[in-house]
């Protein structure tokens, strides 16, 4: 329908048939769709209404869209003829992961760093800075690992003797401290619209000036989104976005893991922003949906878990499914990215109809950062070291006893995402999955803190976690504070504490940096 298509395999029909018709019934009857789009912020509850009221603003993306493309055209411009081709972008949450869609479907280079490990760090930082930008995303202003990385960024441009503030681009709220700042430091600077929400912003400018500055398109985006706003406004059984929330919400609570993969047509990345943009907005007040993006071939759809469901997404509107799976299993999307944006916006706020809750807050977000704060405050300034590990039928013990009934596992790897152990986690998710029978999600930290970390805490108590760190990586510091490695140390400790303050089973392992031989035991003895 007007460049989206949906559809539902025969075990969605078969098992929640009957109440996706009652929820999407509720939906067009409540007229859910015209008054999201009319920034209804009563939809949620009395007690939402106030958070709601200041995060509707993306409903309406296209006219600030229109005002800054030209702006970052311009710029994009005056970088080239400088000879500045690379650029790179410092963001969490929202603020990277739909810029790095984005680059991707466009094929683009954008270089992104949303971690503190110092290897991921230095490896950012050793890039030819002589072409160089690099993009602060930050809708606070005040976010911890974008301002470290700020600091470094302008440390290193100041030891090849170029000046910042010719080199660093702001993306915040307007009156966000790092709007005075920047201004004062004569940085050049873009404001987004303050009533939208960090991981609805991807067509505003946190999602536009990092990915245009790179080189891509974006105005071509917008109108891909702008095309099925109207669709997706409408109180219509056939709107695809209150389709999708239904279906979603018919598994409740039961089928509350979403396995999403990408077909041929949709290699984007799109599953990674999925993750935070409903994870986030869900998982709270002990209930939740939790994406988790996988490859095609992942265990999970050759033996679907019944705590989960298979949700594969392809571009435009051809249902060119997964081979072997075309709609027999699971939700099918399909749309130009610009128009998957904005049906998962609709559909997430959909949900949180459904499920009465408020799907602008993140509640549980602050705990862990509150406590890695107070990690910083007792530090010495020294890194944990490596610890003796469990041998591996032990490890794989306590992790089988550890995942919940019906629950998950999740991997937190507060390592280089792009070191020598990224790929064999990668492997080690599949065969935990396989062995386990049950949904496995990795995620990289700090990363997955803004992202699927509200889940975590705030959702359903049916996770366990293996919390993965590595020390002895050679450390950077960070110019008035500690330096990365103690950084992501007590950010690696905050969540942890705060899991098990929330009765979540954590198994932590300390490895020694580049040193994959515990995961390599792991995988034989699986």
């Amino acid at each position: 329908m007007d460049g989206i298509g949906i559809a539902f395999g025969g075990d969605i029909e078969r098992a929640e048939g009957g109440r996706t018709a009652e929820l999407l019934e509720s939906l067009v009857r409540g007229r859910v769709a015209s008054r999201i789009f009319a920034n209804d912020a009563g939809l949620w509850g009395p007690a939402a209404e106030a958070e709601a009221a200041i995060r509707l603003g993306w409903t309406d993306f296209e006219p600030s869209a229109r005002e800054v493309i030209p702006q970052v055209e311009s710029l994009r411009e005056e970088f080239a003829a400088a000879g500045v081709d690379r650029i790179v972008l410092c963001g969490m949450g929202g603020s990277s992961l739909a810029p790095a869609v984005i680059a991707r479907w466009a094929g683009v280079e954008l270089t992104m760093i949303d971690s503190t490990h110092p290897a991921a760090v230095a490896r950012v930082l050793s890039g030819d800075l002589s072409r160089t930008a690099v993009v602060v995303s930050s809708k606070s202003g005040s976010t911890v690992e974008t301002r470290s990385h700020l600091a470094g960024f302008e440390r290193a441009f100041r030891d090849v003797d170029i000046e910042p503030a010719s080199r660093v681009v702001i993306v915040t709220d307007p009156g966000s401290p790092l709007e005075a700042e920047s201004r004062a430091a004569g940085r050049r600077d873009f404001t987004a619209d303050p009533n939208v929400g960090g991981r609805f912003s991807a067509l505003t400018a946190f999602g536009l000036v990092p990915s245009g500055l790179a080189g891509v398109d974006v105005g071509r985006l917008i109108d891909e989104a702008q095309a099925v706003r109207e669709t997706l406004a409408r109180d219509d059984a056939a709107n695809p976005a209150l389709r999708l929330a239904a279906a979603i919400a018919a598994g409740l609570p039961e089928r509350f893991v979403l396995a999403v993969r990408e077909t041929s047509s949709a290699r984007w990345g799109l599953g990674n922003w999925i993750e935070q943009l409903i994870a986030e907005s869900t998982g709270k007040e002990g209930r939740g949906v939790l994406p988790i993006a996988l490859h095609a071939a992942a265990p999970e759809f050759r033996d679907m878990p019944p705590q989960a469901m298979a949700v594969s997404l392809a571009g435009g509107e051809a249902a060119d499914a997964v081979p072997g799976t075309d709609t027999d299993t699971g939700i099918l999307v399909a749309a130009p990215l610009g128009a998957q944006m904005l049906l998962w916006e609709v559909a997430t706020a959909a949900l949180g109809r459904l499920m009465g809750i408020d799907p602008f807050d993140q509640p549980d977000v602050e705990a862990a950062k509150v406590a890695a704060r107070a990690a910083l405050a007792e530090t010495d300034g020294s890194v944990p070291q490596a610890a003796q590990t469990p041998p591996a039928a032990e490890l794989l013990s306590r992790l089988r006893e550890a995942v919940p009934a019906h629950g998950y596992l999740s991997i937190q790897a507060y390592v280089d995402p792009y070191g020598v152990l990224a790929e064999p986690l990668g492997e080690l998710r599949d065969r935990l999955a396989s062995h386990l029978g049950a949904p496995v999600s990795l995620g990289f930290g700090p990363s997955y803190l803004h992202s699927v970390g509200q889940l975590h805490k705030g959702g359903p108590a049916l996770g366990a976690f293996l919390q993965i760190c590595d020390t002895g990586a050679p450390d950077i510091g960070i110019p008035d504070s500690e330096t990365f490695g103690v950084l992501i140390a007590a950010q690696a400790r905050g969540d942890r504490e705060v899991l098990a303050e929330r009765g979540r089973p954590v198994i932590p392992l300390t490895l020694a940096y580049g040193d994959r031989t515990v995961i390599d035991e792991l995988l034989a003895e699986i």
